[in-house]
């Protein structure tokens, strides 16, 4: 038996492939939407892939299960609550099957959704691994708040949550201490709150450090500070259909001109001594421009901070950045909203203003500092006495709150999310003076909070 753990950085988002290896078969667990890495990990061992499981339908990414298994004549697998309307086997508490000498067997386990499900894998009779999907992550749980307007079952942030706590303590807790925990996630996924940064655990790790699993009452599990980054996506929306060509519609040119609609931009940072470093899409800003950089989690980003209906074009410095970004753009379905993919330097002489990072050291109440980190970071990591905490995801909703009095100096923790937030802000505040810290803000932290 040989369990293949794939990452997609991007996204945070973990897939599987185990391989049977006397009976050369392979079992994938929610695929991300590339398929390629999986036929290449079935070429490589002679093996072939005849099932795919997806232990839910993702808020945040499009899979590749259907393109696998017309590809491949894999089956596929997921809970009978999806109310999936393409050829599938049901696959729920009660039902399992059999690879060689593994055994799958499925789980009910809502609460991030109605219709999540996990997998245990069995080995000649012993459970070895349960893949949780979103249900329970290493240091934390799923959300669930996702399906109060989406999906074939949508149901109260609260209702899911009182799912969950049971599902945790009766379905997955009960399971032996050693049975390893495969997560659909890991730490920069929106899909939960404080996900630690490992790729797996184990049953009886996560009942002694995961806090969610820690002695609670239903009510108190279910009052657990429940405020978690929005999550737009229209992945729901395209479980029930193929997944679309991700190049189709899309106009590619270069931006020499005032194309009209919503912009996002990438460019790389780079600045001088007593300044905060600026990006390409900083110095010349488009009006209305969001400013997400390549790097980091762009698709994550993205999907969290544009909403489902909203069209947009890319603006990329150059196009080997044109194709990363709309290729990432299709990771999480958004290809379809894509206007046009520009390349190039957008023919505006107008720029942000560049922070003098030595005078707001020096004299920082001569500014509004707006914390664009989670909650959860405003409070365990304080910066700045009196500053203004909005998370990077409400700020398009809540920028107005923002007093305009001073010039405004946006943060975060490294730099990555305060590109986008300083474009946020300039565009809903006109006239004001918005400065972005940017990286600069790693010498206002203590040493161990550097991140």
């Amino acid at each position: 038996m040989k369990v293949e753990q794939f990452e997609d950085k991007g996204l945070a988002q973990f897939s599987y492939a185990i391989l049977s290896e006397c009976a050369r078969e392979i079992v994938l667990i929610d695929p991300a939407r590339n398929p390629q890495p999986y036929y290449d990990f079935a070429k490589a061992h002679d093996a072939k892939i005849v099932s795919v499981i997806e232990t839910h339908p993702h808020a945040d990414f499009v899979s590749s299960h259907l393109e696998i298994a017309q590809a491949t004549g894999a089956t596929i697998r997921v809970s009978k609550l999806l109310g999936a309307d393409y050829a599938h086997e049901a696959f729920d508490e009660g039902d399992s099957f059999t690879v060689g000498k593994l055994t799958f067997r499925a789980l009910n386990t809502p609460g991030h959704s109605p219709d999540s499900i996990s997998i245990v894998l069995s080995r000649e009779g012993k459970d070895v691994a349960v893949f949780t999907g979103d249900t329970l992550f290493i240091g934390d749980v799923g959300r669930p708040d996702l399906r109060e307007k989406a999906g074939n079952i949508m149901a109260k942030r609260e209702e899911l949550a009182k799912q969950m706590y049971h599902s945790l303590r009766e379905k997955l807790m009960p399971l032996a201490d050693d049975v390893l925990v495969y997560p659909a996630h890991g730490a920069g996924s929106l899909c939960g709150k404080a996900l630690s940064g490992a790729n797996s655990s184990t049953i009886g790790a996560e009942k002694i450090g995961n806090p969610m699993l820690r002695p609670l009452s239903e009510e108190a599990f279910v009052n657990e500070p429940a405020r978690r980054p929005a999550l737009h996506s229209q992945v729901l929306r395209l479980r029930r259909g193929p997944q679309q060509s991700r190049r189709a519609g899309l106009r590619f040119e270069r931006a020499a001109g005032a194309a009209s609609g919503f912009r996002c931009g990438a460019g790389s940072r780079r600045g001088g001594r007593g300044h905060a470093p600026r990006s390409r899409v900083q110095k010349g800003h488009v009006a209305g421009a969001l400013n997400i950089q390549q790097g980091g989690k762009f698709e994550t980003w993205l999907g969290s901070l544009v909403g489902p209906q909203e069209s947009f074009y890319l603006i990329a410095a150059d196009e080997a950045t044109r194709e990363d970004l709309i290729q990432k753009t299709a990771k999480i379905g958004y290809e379809a909203l894509i206007k046009g993919a520009l390349v190039g330097t957008p023919a505006t002489a107008a720029t942000l203003p560049v922070l003098d990072v030595d005078a707001f050291r020096q004299h920082p109440e001569n500014y509004t500092v707006v914390d664009i980190r989670s909650a959860t970071e405003h409070r365990d990591e304080p910066l700045f006495d009196g500053s203004l905490n909005i998370p990077l995801p409400e700020l398009r909703e809540r920028a107005k709150e923002i007093p305009t009095a001073k010039p405004v100096v946006v943060h975060c923790a490294g730099g990555y999310r305060s590109a986008a937030g300083c474009s946020i802000v300039a565009n809903a505040l006109p006239g004001t003076k918005v400065l972005d810290l940017s990286e600069a803000v790693k010498s206002f932290q203590p040493a161990a909070l550097v991140h």
